[in-house]
């Protein structure tokens, strides 16, 4: 199947190794196959279902497939009635293919944007219809294009649009056109399906595990455990109830926040003016958008005017972002690339300015709705998240297979030894079924979940929401994380820590106070060159530019009134703002020195670009410049290379490595006489005069090196992943402690193709160190190599991409020395998690704004440092400034890991108690009675299980991360070896019943219950209720990833009073009790206490064999099978790379194998 989601390029012309626009939906290639329903077919599965009571629909609503190949038969996608989609995961999933009838006339209204191609013509009644054939999958819209013979995404009619053809727009949509393209792309809304509570409760009821609570409640209702069953049923009903409301509420939650419904202001192609719903709005509507601002229902591309937009619901960056026009041009648009000309839907417009109706307020032109839009998209990742590859989830599968496996066994055991008995045939089968109901525990699933939901309360009450509970878990197996650096690492805020103007004769000193700067281009483009805007009288924007201007004290202004006042005060031209000097100096011939100036044009920064510029004038229209501010190598690369210092490099590296945020400045003189409000952001920068550098000084948070130093002691990996210079990233990186100070860093430098020149790669120490000499060169590498110093390496954004293009047989080795990634786009802090990922690395991501969103994203564990708590920018929002918070979510997510190996094991152990304890007593013809199984089941394992998990997080972080597996040797040995001893204990304590002197046989002739009560059911009832507290203090793990055991007080507690329960029941039990619990009157309290020395006994063995399981104790037995190398690609690399000390090869230019020459003689 098509997708949708091509993107411009961007236009920086850096190569990019993620072309996809990381907003959009993950690859949405899907497998189709069409089908056609057949009468008699759907007739013959109509008296199947009667026919079998009804079963026949519950398999077909467990395996929707199978329902599909029953009813319908194979045909092409074009004719089909129902579809059957494999999407790129694997999973299937079962569509209906929906028609509209279109209007007559309106299959032409489209053409112009090719369009045409969503017809399809059918001939009814010799008349002809005009249809749309179309699906519904997961809120997106996907419509039948004949031409490409495929379904594809109903945005695929809008993905060529240009600039042009957006502005084109604003003349407005006719009212028939407006309702073709509704039917085409439907209603713009992002809904969230909440389903009634009677259809939550037949989708809950047909659960596999609720479909064999039924069946084990009928089988014990059938077996007359009255009692166990009815507590069954009323605790069924209750879990249920409470799954129904925290379903729905979590549903009517989403809805609220992603379901928004407003009138806005549109423009018809009749020149007038409609106010409609949002949800009529269509891609092409021209969306009027007025000065107060207001919560966007779509994703709109801005035409006219500015707008200041806070994106924190959506990008989790608090900071809000002024939006500009968007240029004309024959250039693809796409919301990415365009992203400061694009606003998203959800986000909250604070205030318009410019060329609305009457000079007020802005125009935009929709370009996307619905589940198309930006938001729609990251709700459709909550409502449909991807499957976790999470090892521990995949083993708890096969465990409870594994389990099926034991019930067989113990079925079959049951057959063979009732079947001597005198019991009928009925009675035989529901003992035999009984022991599968008691094999598989059905509250197994629901107790692994448990670990989580602490957590995740816990975190909560330290500022940290989550939005992906499973996610939880995964933090405890986290090997590597990444760091933003500026917000994150690094305070947002920075310090103006000097000027330093350039020209031909070189640098200046450097002025600590820009005030102190004569007047000139200098100080100008210091306080225009920016993107702040007003807002209620306060200026608002990036805190760097906030800082910059008000190191320069210059004021900024925007109009207001009457504009024509201002703009023909700036010879006539349309002003945005203008920017006041704080004194006006007259000069010598009596001109100011230092006058106001208006801003005309605005082109924003861009990640992609590495600059902005503006477009101003002085009074008068007089002296038009542009001024231009960015990357210093950027800057200097689009200015006269004759303006720009000789010791421009060095004097950068310098500051660079001391750790300063550098940023260049250049301007021209534009001509007044052209219309300065047309320029073109190509024309404009270009052929720039340089003029210096802004030095900044960005501190290291105080809590990133205590933070850094923490994760590494626990061997967990940190990277750095920075827009910013990468001298400046790497003195960062050494400040907060990521590098050691005696450490090398190794800068990777890879060229890709070009007309003139081979893919290159090569490793060197230090930025131009490409000039050292080659003497020097060999000395410094065998330094490095014999001393046996670590390293680490440092790469750009262009060598990054390089290295994915032209060098992939080196990129795994790059990754997995490389610490400092800088200069990085959006799109390519996305592509190097995912890099990571497929080295088997569990990848964290930290970051505070909307150029990590995709990271973010894309890591298995994304943060977010964001105040804004409904931000659905990562599984993870953190309401802290800092990344304190990260070692708080790992050791959380292995306490939880941890609680859910030992619920699980634990549930296990219960089962497997109970399994032997029935195999016993089916062997001598007895079985435990009614209220025996409720006590068990519910005094003693459903409150011990839901304690348990209570117990918080250690407050240090262990070296080694928990394991994942439930299958591992560990874990299987461990339930082995304590269930033979919980087999041994229990065939113990009947054995020493059956040796006492006042030992008696029970009746032979009953079997079962009916045999009630009798020495062998109390012996074994005694044992196995000690064996159910024993295995939940044994499995109960503390140290070294949650706190000790005596720090879960309630937990401590209830195993008192249960020990106490037990042992009363034991020792002293009442004539009531033993009634009511069918017990035998046993008088011997010498042989009682023998009874509880062995649960003691079982206690001290079963503790000790853990303690050795712990230990390693079970590692003898790989060895027999000789050193497997590790499943983790990242593990067998890091061994691989430490048997290679000539690795990298220093200043040694290295080819790409892709490219081969051919010599021909």
């Amino acid at each position: 199947m098509d997708s949708c989601g091509n993107q411009e390029e961007p236009q920086s012309g850096l190569p990019s190794p993620c072309p996809r626009n990381p907003l959009l939906p993950p690859d949405s290639h899907m497998d189709v196959q069409g089908f056609r329903r057949v009468c008699w077919r759907v007739w013959l599965c109509r008296l199947g279902a009667v026919l079998s009571a009804g079963l026949l629909l519950v398999l077909f609503h467990w395996r929707p497939r199978l329902a599909v190949l029953a009813r319908c038969c194979s045909c092409p996608p074009a004719l089909a009635d129902v579809l059957l989609l494999r999407d790129h995961f694997g999973q299937q999933h079962v569509v209906e293919v929906l028609t509209e009838e279109m209007e007559e006339g309106s299959m032409n209204l489209l053409e112009d944007v090719g369009e045409t191609e969503w017809r399809d013509t059918v001939k009814l009644n010799t008349e002809q219809k005009t249809l749309l054939r179309y699906f519904l999958f997961e809120g997106l819209r996907y419509i039948w294009l004949a031409r490409r013979g495929a379904f594809c995404h109903a945005s695929v009619l809008n993905e060529d649009w240009t600039c042009n053809d957006l502005h084109a727009f604003q003349k407005g949509l006719s009212p028939l056109e407006q309702s073709t393209r509704k039917l085409v792309y439907g209603p713009n809304l992002i809904d969230v399906p909440v389903k009634s509570y009677t259809r939550l409760l037949f989708e809950e009821v047909l659960n596999p595990f609720y479909m064999f609570q039924v069946f084990s409640i009928t089988l014990w209702m059938t077996d007359r455990y009255y009692y166990y069953a009815s507590c069954i049923i009323l605790i069924s009903l209750l879990s249920i109830g409470i799954s129904l409301y925290e379903t729905r509420k979590q549903s009517t939650t989403l809805r609220s926040m992603a379901q928004l419904i407003t009138n806005v202001t549109v423009c018809r192609s009749s020149g007038e003016e409609e106010c409609v719903s949002s949800v009529e709005l269509v891609p092409g509507d021209c969306l009027v958008i007025p000065p107060e601002g207001l919560l966007l229902p779509c994703d709109a591309a801005l035409l006219a005017g500015d707008c200041m937009v806070n994106e924190s619901m959506l990008t989790g960056e608090s900071v809000p972002v002024l939006k500009t026009p968007l240029p004309a041009g024959e250039g693809k648009y796409s919301s990415e690339t365009q992203r400061r000309h694009t606003l998203f839907c959800g986000t909250q417009i604070l205030q318009a300015k410019g060329e609305g109706p009457g000079g007020r307020g802005a125009i935009a032109v929709v370009a996307s709705t619905g589940f198309f839009t930006a938001k729609g998209d990251l709700v459709s990742s909550i409502l449909y998240p991807q499957p976790t590859n999470f090892r521990f989830y995949q083993d708890a599968t096969k465990f409870l297979l594994f389990l099926g496996g034991i019930a067989l066994i113990g079925t079959i055991y049951s057959l063979v030894i009732l079947s001597r008995s005198n019991i009928t045939i009925m009675e035989l089968v529901i003992r035999a079924l009984d022991i599968v109901t008691i094999v598989v525990p059905p509250a197994l699933p629901a107790a692994i979940t448990t670990g989580s939901i602490y957590a995740q309360r816990r975190l909560k009450s330290k500022g940290v929401f989550c939005i992906s509970p499973p996610r939880i878990n995964i933090c405890g197996k986290v090997s590597v994380f990444c760091f933003d650096k500026t917000g994150t690492l690094t305070e947002e805020g920075l310090d103006v820590w000097g000027v330093m103007e350039g020209g031909q004769a070189g640098f200046s000193e450097l002025v600590p106070d820009p005030r102190l700067l004569p007047p000139g281009p200098m100080l100008s483009a210091l306080a225009c060159c920016h993107t702040v805007a007003l807002l209620g009288g306060q200026p608002l924007g990036d805190p760097l530019e906030l800082k910059m201007i008000e190191s320069t004290g210059w004021e900024l202004k925007e109009p207001e009134g009457d504009r024509k006042v201002v703009d023909s005060a700036f010879g006539g031209h349309r002003v945005l703002a203008v920017m006041t000097s704080p004194a006006q100096q007259p000069e010598a011939d009596g001109n100011s020195a230092c006058e106001s100036v208006a801003i005309l044009q605005r082109f924003p920064f861009s990640s992609s670009l590495q600059r902005m510029s503006v477009v101003t004038v002085a009074p008068g229209g007089r002296r038009a410049l542009a001024f231009m501010k960015g990357a210093p190598e950027m800057v200097a690369s689009l200015c006269l290379r004759e303006t720009v210092p000789a010791e421009f490099s060095g004097i950068l590296r310098d500051f660079a490595s001391d750790g300063f945020r550098v940023l260049a400045l250049g301007f021209k003189p534009l001509n007044e006489k052209t219309d300065l409000q047309a320029l073109k952001r190509g024309a404009v920068e270009k052929e720039m005069q340089f003029l210096g550098l802004l030095v900044m000084k960005n501190q290291v948070k105080p809590e990133s090196a205590d933070v850094i130093n923490t994760l590494s002691l626990a061997n967990l990996r940190t990277v750095m992943v920075t827009g910013d210079n990468i001298l400046t990233a790497v003195n960062v990186a050494r400040s907060c402690g990521m590098v050691g100070s005696s450490e090398q860093v190794i800068f990777v430098h890879a060229t890709p193709h070009t007309s003139q020149s081979m893919p290159k790669l090569r490793f060197h120490l230090g930025e131009g160190a490409g000039s050292t000499s080659e003497g020097s060169m060999e000395v410094l590498t065998q330094g490095l190599y014999q001393s046996g110093t670590s390293y680490h390496l440092a790469v750009n954004g262009k060598s990054f991409s390089a290295l994915c293009d032209h060098f992939p047989e080196y990129l795994s080795k790059v990754l997995m020395r490389a610490t400092v990634f800088a200069r990085m786009a959006p799109e390519q802090k996305t592509q190097l998690v995912k890099e990571l990922q497929k080295l088997n690395y569990r990848v964290g991501m930290c970051g505070d704004g909307a150029n990590d969103c995709g990271a973010l994203r894309a890591a298995d564990v994304g943060v977010s440092l964001s105040e804004a708590e409904a931000s659905v920018a990562s599984p993870f929002t953190s309401k802290s400034d800092n990344i304190s918070c990260v070692p708080l979510l790992i050791r959380e997510g292995r306490c939880s890991l941890v609680t859910s190996f030992s619920l699980f094991r634990y549930m296990a152990l219960y089962s497997l108690i109970q399994f032997s304890s029935v195999l016993i007593l089916y062997t001598v013809k007895t079985n435990l009675g009614d209220l025996q199984f409720l006590y068990f089941d519910l005094v003693l394992v459903t409150l011990l299980a839901i304690v348990m998990g209570k117990g918080g997080p250690s407050t240090e972080l262990h070296p080694r991360r928990p394991p994942a597996s439930l299958l591992a040797l560990p874990v299987l040995g461990s339930l082995f070896l304590h269930t033979s001893m919980i087999i041994l204990g229990q065939v113990a304590a009947l054995f020493i019943t059956m040796s006492q002197d006042w030992y008696f046989p029970l009746n032979s002739t009953q079997s079962g219950a009916a045999n009630l009560p009798n020495l062998e059911d109390t012996c074994v009832f005694a044992l196995s209720g000690y064996q159910y507290i024993i295995m939940a203090v044994v499995v109960t793990k503390g140290y070294p990833y949650k706190k000790p055991l005596y720090h879960n007080v309630l937990f401590v507690c209830i195993l008192l009073v249960v020990f106490a329960l037990m042992s009363w029941l034991v020792l002293y039990p009442g004539p009531a009790l033993i009634r009511l619990l069918q017990l035998y009157d046993i008088s011997d309290m010498n042989f009682k206490m023998l009874l509880v020395a062995l649960a003691a006994l079982n206690f001290l063995i079963c503790f000790f064999l853990e303690l050795l399981i712990d230990l390693g104790m079970l590692n003898c037995l790989r060895s027999l099978c000789g050193n497997r190398p590790s499943k983790k690609q990242y593990k067998r690399l890091d061994l691989l790379l430490s048997d290679s000390p000539s690795w990298p090869p220093l200043n040694q230019p290295l080819s790409s194998t892709q490219y081969t020459v051919i010599g021909v003689s």
